[in-house]
């Protein structure tokens, strides 16, 4: 069947489980809202459009989500599902391939939805169902000789069909046509007084539809996350798969209960992660990496052989090969470190680039600043990059050295093989290979007392 696609997502639920004033699908799963993990896997597969139905919190959902491609749909009074789909058909090509999914499923992958829409054509409805050894609380599927012939929601069950343990995830794919046709005969009347998306099923089959199931990979992959619980069993499933990814691709992990990857993180081969790392958003780490506990990695690279040690925050920075960062270093944005760089514990650098062999190996702060090969920046150096209004570059040529204890107040410029005295504030440019020492006049008082009390 050539038709195009469309997807429906229904977010549009209070989530009172949760006990919270955050919409239910705008909670995070893997530092993510959930609702942004469903709409990426329905990204995936090309729709002509994407319709999201909110309703509680609507504002919230859309300020955060801010994804012109969405096309957002309001229910104004939460009917049910068949209600809340019923919102979004005006929007709905009368040729296409209707997906509806659900917006606090969020594990729900692009490949189980791609083989769900290839089971759907015009004669048959494709849904996604699973088998629980407990199916308490959901809708069970009910089959007559093999085929699908209704859904009955668990209130509304009788004795023996609350015994099936077959069950209905909701994620379903029929044609806008049919659709339309049938969501005008839902009815209300029911133990919940709401419009059930799941009553198409048996007008499907009156009209003598084929409804053909399918199933996913993983039962996790359709769990619907309701109350906070959920939420973290949803996680720990989500870093566990990620874990068991990093191990395929060639990484050691000190243990692959304590690593969170918030985003996507690429590794290459002998990838060492000690625990309680946090990676967010995209970061790569290049053969031979070392990463030590604690550390926390944002959108940044690290070249091959390179140590972060304990402690460290990576955040919009890029390291080269052969590095050695940390312990508790942290690069800020604009970051560049070349091959062999230094950057020691309680260093901070930002928009600063060092070049190969440079090293800050403590209690230093390094900040829009371009600084050459083989320097040594001593203990408790600063650049003074702001001046109140504006920020201000220091440039420091090849081999400096620069002493403990200095302030470096930018703008300025120290050349080649300059030398500063530990203790010096620099305010004027230092010629290649000039001493410079900024200090005062030291003075010693005799029969100084040390102040008491009293």
């Amino acid at each position: 069947m050539n038709r195009e696609i469309e997807v429906i997502i229904l977010a549009a639920g209070q989530g009172s489980r949760m006990r919270s004033k955050l919409p239910k699908v705008l909670h995070c799963v893997a530092g993510k809202p959930m609702l942004s993990h469903v709409i990426n896997s329905a990204k995936v597969l090309a729709p002509r459009a994407i319709h999201v139905v909110v309703g509680h919190g609507g504002d919230q959902v859309i300020a955060a989500i801010d994804d012109d491609v969405l096309q957002w749909v309001r229910q104004e009074q939460q009917l049910g599902t068949g209600h809340a789909v019923a919102q979004a058909m005006p929007n709905v090509q009368a040729d296409s391939l209707i997906l509806i999914a659900y917006g606090d499923v969020p594990l729900v992958n692009s490949n189980t939805l791609s083989a769900l829409l290839a089971t759907a054509d015009d004669t048959t409805l494709a849904l996604l169902t699973v088998t629980l050894d407990d199916p308490s609380n959901y809708g069970r599927i009910v089959r007559r000789d093999g085929e699908i012939c209704a859904i009955v929601e668990e209130k509304d069950a009788d004795e023996d069909q609350r015994c099936i343990d077959e069950i209905n995830t909701g994620i379903m794919v029929v044609t806008a046509e049919k659709l339309a046709r049938w969501l005008p005969q839902l009815s209300a009347d029911n133990a919940q007084g709401e419009f059930y998306l799941t009553d198409i099923i048996a007008l499907a089959v009156a009209d003598g539809m084929r409804v053909q199931s399918c199933e996913p990979n993983s039962v996790m992959e359709i769990e619907g996350i309701n109350n906070r619980l959920q939420l973290a069993a949803v996680e720990r499933y989500y870093q566990q798969q990620q874990a068991c990814r990093l191990m395929l691709q060639g990484a050691t992990l000190a243990d692959p209960d304590r690593i969170d990857v918030r985003g996507t993180l690429t590794v290459g081969e002998d990838v060492f992660i000690d625990i309680n790392c946090v990676f967010i958003g995209r970061v790569s780490l290049a053969d031979g990496v070392c990463i030590g506990p604690n550390c926390v990695i944002e959108n940044s690279t690290v070249g091959q052989g390179t140590t972060i040690k304990a402690n460290s925050v990576l955040e919009q920075a890029e390291v080269a090969a052969n590095a050695d960062i940390g312990p508790f270093a942290r690069l800020r944005p604009g970051a560049v470190l070349a091959d062999g760089v230094k950057i020691g514990n309680f260093v901070e650098v930002k928009n600063t680039t060092l070049a190969a062999g440079s090293k800050a190996n403590h209690l230093a702060y390094l900040g829009d600043a371009v600084i050459g090969q083989g320097c040594n920046i001593g203990a408790g150096t600063i650049t003074c990059n702001y001046d109140g209004a504006f920020k201000h570059q220091t440039t420091l040529g090849d081999d400096v050295f620069i002493g403990s204890n200095s302030t470096l107040v930018a703008p300025i410029t120290i050349a080649d093989g300059a030398f500063v005295g530990a203790g010096s504030t620099v305010t004027k440019t230092i010629e290649p290979n000039q001493l410079a020492v900024g200090r005062g006049k030291q003075r010693n008082i005799d029969g100084w007392k040390k102040p008491a009390k009293g």
